[in-house]
C-alpha cells in the first residue's frame, strides 16, 4: 500500500506519523504556542528528528464551537509557514488541513504535497475536482455538519453502518474523478459523543473493507481525558494507549502532538509481526 507525495512513494505497509503544527490560536491544545518563525522551526525539526514523516499544518481550528475564519486569513496564516519550512527543510512532506479548494490549490503550489479535509468534500463543491487536478494524496474525514455544530450532529441509527457508507460513497465520488491517494479518517471527536467514539475504535477494523489507508487521531483529545477527569495536557499516556490499540486494528498513519512517543508506539507494535 503507497501513496505518492511530490514523485515519491510512500510505502504505508509499516504505519507512518503525521506531526501535528496548528498555526491558529485557538486549538484545544496547543494553540497559539507558535508564535513566531523560530519556534516554529524549532517545534518541527524536533517533530522530524523524532521521525515524524508527515507535518499537518492546520490554520482554521476544528475544535468544537471554533470560531470562523475567511479564506484570507486562512491563506495569510499557511503560505508564508509552508516557505519558511520548505525552505528549512527541503524534504519535508507537508500536509494542509483545510476543507477549502483555493487554500488546497494555493498550498500545494506553494510546496505542500497532500490536504486533509474535515469533511471529506462536503463543505466546498469544488474540492473533489480540485484534488484530481491535482493529481496529491487525499485524506477524507468523517464529520457530519461544520466544527461549529458538529456536536449537535451526533444521532445515529447504526454507528459504523452509517460511517462505512459515508466513505464508501465518497470514495466512489473521488474514484470517478480519477482521484487514486485516498486515506480515510473516522474523525474521531467529530460528530461523535465518547461513548460512539470508543463503538467506533472498537469496531476500527472494519475500516479494511475500505482497502484504503487509515489514518486515527486522539492525540490529547476529550474522548481520552473526560473518562480519566484529567485535561489535554494529561493525556499523552491516553494517547500512546488509544494509538496502540488502533495499531493492531490496521492504522496505518497516526495523527499526533507527540511524535516520538507514537513512533515508539509504531516499533514496538511491529515487533509482533517479526
Amino acid at each position: 500500500m503507497t501513496i505518492n507525495c511530490k514523485g515519491q512513494l510512500i510505502d504505508l505497509t509499516i504505519p507512518k506519523v503525521m506531526g501535528i503544527l496548528n498555526l491558529t490560536p485557538d486549538s484545544f491544545y496547543d494553540g497559539g504556542v507558535y508564535k513566531n518563525n523560530a519556534d516554529i522551526l524549532k517545534q518541527v525539526d524536533k517533530m522530524l528528528n523524532e521521525g515524524a514523516d508527515f507535518i499537518d499544518i492546520g490554520a482554521y481550528s476544528s475544535r468544537p464551537n471554533a470560531a470562523h475564519i475567511t479564506e484570507k486569513e486562512e491563506l495569510q496564516r499557511l503560505l508564508p509557514i509552508i516557505k519558511l519550512l520548505t525552505d528549512a527543510f527541503p524534504d519535508v512532506l507537508i500536509s494542509v488541513d483545510t476543507f477549502r479548494s483555493e487554500i488546497a490549490k494555493q498550498s500545494i503550489n506553494a510546496g505542500a504535497c497532500m490536504i486533509n479535509d474535515i469533511s471529506a468534500g462536503k463543505m466546498d463543491e469544488n474540492m473533489l475536482t480540485t484534488i484530481a487536478e491535482l493529481k496529491i494524496p487525499y485524506i477524507m474525514m468523517h464529520m457530519k455538519g461544520t466544527p461549529q455544530n458538529m456536536q449537535q450532529n451526533v444521532r445515529y441509527e447504526h454507528l459504523m453502518k452509517e460511517i462505512l457508507f459515508y466513505f464508501s460513497e465518497r470514495i466512489a465520488a473521488a474514484r470517478t474523478l480519477g482521484i487514486v491517494d485516498v486515506i480515510v479518517d473516522p474523525g474521531f471527536g467529530f460528530s461523535k459523543t465518547t461513548a460512539q467514539n470508543y463503538e467506533l475504535l472498537k469496531n476500527l477494523e472494519l475500516f479494511k473493507m475500505l482497502e484504503k489507508p487509515l489514518l486515527v487521531g486522539f492525540s490529547r483529545k476529550s474522548m481520552i481525558y473526560k473518562p480519566l477527569h484529567t485535561s489535554a495536557a494529561q493525556a499523552l499516556n491516553g494517547t500512546t494507549v488509544l494509538n496502540t490499540l488502533a495499531l493492531q486494528k490496521n492504522a496505518t498513519i497516526l495523527r499526533v502532538h507527540d511524535v516520538k512517543e507514537a513512533k515508539e508506539c509504531i516499533e514496538l507494535t511491529q515487533q509482533l509481526n517479526l
